[in-house]
């Protein structure tokens, strides 16, 4: 009898969390959009905290601007846990009609046959003006001349400097695009001046950076144009243009300028505390964190573009973060109003209030006009450094983002390269490495998708 309880209670808590996980992503009967007789609009997105107080802003403003839609935003956890239950709940009716996916997925969902190519609502809707919207960040989420997804939440990798620290050791800023050998002159000046009390900069082991330094750099990860002009089918790291990144690199951990915060979630956190508390001067990061950097910052913050190679001209940066996308197995009526409710989040104002309040960027071009921008750059002047790196870059395959498969384990795959440089490894070795890991699994999920 003891033994039967056993089995039981832990198949009685097994079947409870399955109902549990199950019936939480089913739209509730009672729902604000059912008693109105609007239409609802399930919507998916991975933002927590303070992001998430913002995208409730935009969705309240959404439902409160007309009658016939009401959206029900849903958080699925993190991008990869969201990228999962989008796959695995098409066709059912558990299926959201606009989710959120993050940028490294777009070949994913394109590729899918999932989604409604937001083209095909532009077409016929000659009252919004698309051209708007910044063309850098809708190239990255476009494909075959179509619009697929709409870009949403978007930053930029931007680098930041202790603006202070310079004035105080009579440093001159770097440039507003600099090259390596610009950031390297600061980072040394500083390292020196302060007595070795200071670093002069950091860069975070983190893929998506040196996949930037190649977009800024106008050159390709990936075969076929990063897989703009057709599936990519063979990665090349060991390039020219990513040596010449790490070598960069390189050199500012052999003058003693350097510091190394590591990989992950933790080491984002310790180089932002490292920053804050005047430990190290310059280090590049999402835009999205300049909030983070001026609430409580005793210092003034300096941001300027991405670097680029000396002997080059930066090319421009591709964006971070994510777009809305349209689930193709809603009736016509529903997916209209994701559309509906996609356009508004694109409005001048309420991409204005957005960037205010998230950090992320406005990206109407008419988002610059409003008040609520002009105060926040009359507030913080550096602010405005991100839209300007977005705006000044000319859309091209390098700087579009990469449309591959497999970019998580791809991202891993780099930093891993990454680590072993900064660790004294070589850098050839190192890159070749990471080559030919990324090769075999990009020509493993290639022949699974039935793709030469």
């Amino acid at each position: 009898m003891k033994n039967t309880k056993k089995v039981i209670l832990p198949l009685i808590l097994v079947i409870g969390a399955i109902l549990v996980a199950v019936f939480s992503n089913i739209p509730t009967t009672n729902s604000s959009a059912s008693n109105s007789g609007r239409t609802p609009i399930v919507f998916w997105h991975e933002l927590g905290g303070p992001s998430e107080d913002a995208l409730e802003k935009v969705v309240d403003g959404f439902n409160k601007s007309q009658t016939k839609y009401e959206v029900i935003p849903k958080y699925q956890g993190t991008y990869d846990e969201a990228i999962q239950k989008i796959l695995q709940t098409h066709g059912s009716g558990t299926s959201p009609a606009v989710f959120q996916a993050f940028d490294i997925s777009t070949a994913q969902m394109i590729h899918s046959g999932y989604t409604t190519p937001i083209q095909n609502f532009l077409d016929k809707d000659p009252s919004f003006d698309v051209s708007k919207v910044s063309p850098t960040a809708r190239a990255f989420y476009a494909n075959g001349g179509k619009q697929q997804g709409m870009p949403f939440n978007t930053s930029q990798p931007v680098l930041y400097y202790n603006a202070s620290l310079l004035k105080k050791y009579g440093i001159t800023p770097p440039p507003v695009s600099p090259s390596y050998s610009d950031i390297t002159r600061v980072a040394k000046e500083l390292y020196e001046k302060s007595d070795h009390k200071v670093k002069g900069m950091t860069v975070q082991v983190y893929g998506w950076f040196m996949e930037q330094a190649l977009a800024n750099s106008g050159a390709s990860l990936a075969n076929n144009n990063d897989g703009h002009t057709g599936n990519p089918t063979e990665v090349n790291l060991n390039n020219p243009d990513t040596v010449k990144f790490l070598e960069w690199i390189r050199e500012n951990i052999k003058a003693g300028d350097f510091i190394d915060y590591g990989s992950g979630a933790s080491a984002g956190a310790n180089q932002t505390a490292g920053f804050l508390a005047d430990k190290v001067g310059i280090f590049i990061q999402s835009s999205a964190s300049i909030g983070q950097l001026t609430a409580n910052n005793k210092n003034e913050l300096g941001i300027t573009y991405f670097p680029h190679p000396d002997g080059k001209k930066a090319n421009g940066v591709a964006i971070g973060g994510a777009a809305l996308w349209i689930s193709n197995d809603k009736p016509k009526e529903v997916q209209q109003g994701a559309y509906e409710f996609i356009k508004y989040a694109l409005k001048p104002e309420v991409q204005a209030q957005w960037q205010k309040d998230t950090g992320y960027l406005a990206l109407n071009k008419d988002s610059q006009k409003t008040d609520i921008l002009k105060d926040l750059y009359k507030k913080t002047p550096a602010a405005k450094v991100p839209g300007q790196q977005l705006a000044a870059a000319t859309p091209n395959y390098f700087n579009s983002g990469i449309l591959m498969e497999g970019m998580q384990l791809t991202r891993q795959l780099e930093e891993i390269a990454m680590e072993t440089v900064y660790s004294g490894g070589d850098i050839d070795k190192a890159l070749k490495t990471a080559d030919k890991n990324i090769n075999e699994n990009l020509h493993t999920l290639n022949k699974a998708n039935g793709y030469k």
